[in-house]
């Protein structure tokens, strides 16, 4: 009998012993996943040379912690200031800067909460000379895995295509509709390239407006001169002999008179030898999005403070096709204008050609270059119209940009949807072209402070949206009331509105 007790005993005890260590294991494995980083960003933030902004999200509340390595695989003495840790849609978002880095080195990274650490990447500092490459995408704009996946593929090989890419721009529309799970998606499918090299990115109507804050809690960017935070970040940056301006695009659906004042006070205080300008909405297009409001406000509102600026290129996203003008300055072609790349999808959501714009919102005259990719084929510009057609252009578009002094050029390529007998990706040039000029020869005319006090953009808003509002019954009503003729004839006709 007494053995029997005992026997029944051992047993109780194995089964509570066997009970507690699942359950530590169990919780020390929630513990792990909780505290492990995800959507790990490095961008652009500050002095391209010496400075970098890291951004990453936990599970729960922790510490954060960034460690960088040199070429030697030596711990560096870096400065890391750190914000404080708050709570985002049900995560943890952490966010630091980095100072104090070597020009023209690469480092290695990982972060953390000190125990438990992301996977290790890497980014390069410029090294200040005027040779340079980079790539521009725009408009991933998924919403589900599959669109993800098929957008990374892109950026994969827009990597393959130019490994000496020191950064990416990313020109908005990242998600569809900014969720968690959409984040997530992206973070899967494009967490690897975002861990390899330095983000540089712009926020897209998806990424900012109806999602408030969701932008700016994402990465960890210089804001000291944004003129406001809400729905995306206006920065900019010098890198190599090119100073980069970022323009937020949502702010009052299209654009301040309070960040218009930033552009052109940006772009005068600066001497480097190309002024680039990177954004979501795009001025000149033959999409569905050109034919409202904001469009033709910044194809007329922002150009004219582009010119004044000397700004020499533009990449802009939102009409998902890629569309190249000629140089155009007062809105006319000219030598010395601007050049306007509206830089195709990087995603799965593609739209067709709103023939009823020409002319009217787009004078086909200004074209330069387009390809549009519509239900397995892709129209494209023949120098009159856009009837011809090539299977091969069928795709997502990344567009790889090189400096080299006083040369300037930009090569863009479809990635085909599907891959050739052998499972190799098939990729097309779809444009390429070359800017020119004489170095040296730009001068800074603003030295001033650039900030926007609250009080002076709550002062600027309503002056901003009766600019808006005079274009959009002034010019915008106008034009499209002549159109209208044309728009019925394409909706009745092809059902594109």
């Amino acid at each position: 009998m007494k053995k029997n007790f005992f026997r029944v005993l051992s047993v109780i005890l194995c089964f509570a012993v066997l009970s507690t260590s699942f359950a530590f294991m169990s919780f020390a494995e929630e513990t792990v996943v909780s505290t492990v980083p995800f959507r790990v960003h490095v961008a652009m933030n500050g002095d391209a040379s010496s400075q970098r902004g890291f951004s990453w999200y936990t599970k729960s509340s922790t510490d954060s912690v960034v460690e960088i390595y040199g070429e030697d695989g030596q711990l560096v003495n870096a400065t890391v200031t750190y914000e404080d840790v708050f709570e985002w849609e049900g995560n943890f978002c952490h966010k630091a800067v980095v100072s104090g880095l070597e020009a023209g080195k690469t480092y290695t990274y990982k972060v953390g909460d000190g125990e438990t650490f992301s996977e290790t990447g890497t980014f390069v500092t410029d090294n200040g000379d005027d040779s340079f490459d980079f790539i521009a995408v725009a408009d991933v704009q998924a919403g589900n895995e599959e669109r993800f996946e098929q957008g990374s593929k892109v950026l994969d090989a827009a990597f393959a295509t130019m490994p000496t890419a020191e950064f990416y721009a990313n020109l908005g529309d990242f998600t569809d509709d900014s969720t968690n799970e959409e984040w997530d998606w992206y973070d899967k499918h494009f967490g690897e390239n975002n861990m390899s090299t330095t983000l540089v990115p712009i926020a897209g109507n998806h990424d900012g407006l109806g999602v408030a804050h969701w932008f700016n809690n994402m990465f960890s960017l210089d804001t000291s001169e944004s003129v406001q935070v809400k729905d995306g970040v206006n920065y900019s940056f010098d890198y190599g002999n090119a100073h980069i301006a970022v323009l937020n695009t949502n702010d009052l659906l299209a654009i301040s008179n309070a960040q218009l004042k930033w552009l052109k006070n940006d772009m005068n205080g600066t001497d480097k030898d190309w002024k680039i300008v990177l954004m979501h909405k795009s001025p000149y297009s033959l999409g569905k999005d050109a034919k409202w409001p904001d469009a033709l406000y910044l194809q007329k509102s922002l150009a004219k403070t582009l010119d004044k600026c000397d700004v020499d290129i533009v990449f802009s996203g939102h009409d998902h096709m890629y569309l190249r003008t000629k140089a155009l300055e007062n809105n006319k072609v000219s030598e010395d204008g601007t050049v306007y790349v509206l830089a195709g999808t990087a995603g799965g959501k593609r739209y067709e050609i709103r023939s009823f714009l020409a002319d009217h919102f787009l004078d086909t005259d200004f074209i330069a270059a387009m390809t549009v990719q519509k239900h397995g084929y892709a129209n494209y510009w023949n120098g009159t119209d856009w009837s011809e057609t090539k299977d091969t252009n069928v795709g997502g578009v990344f567009n790889c940009v090189s400096i080299k002094g006083g040369t300037l050029s930009v090569t863009a390529y479809v990635l085909a949807d599907e891959p050739d007998a052998d499972g190799n990706p098939v990729i097309t040039v779809i444009d390429t072209y070359t800017l020119t000029k004489e170095v040296g020869q730009n001068e800074i005319t603003f030295t001033g402070d650039n900030t926007t006090s609250e009080l002076e953009y709550i002062l600027s808003v309503v002056p901003s949206f009766l600019r808006l509002a005079a274009y959009a019954f002034g010019e915008w009503l106008p034009k499209f009331l002549i159109m209208v003729p044309d728009l019925l004839d394409v909706v009745i006709n092809e059902g594109t509105f």
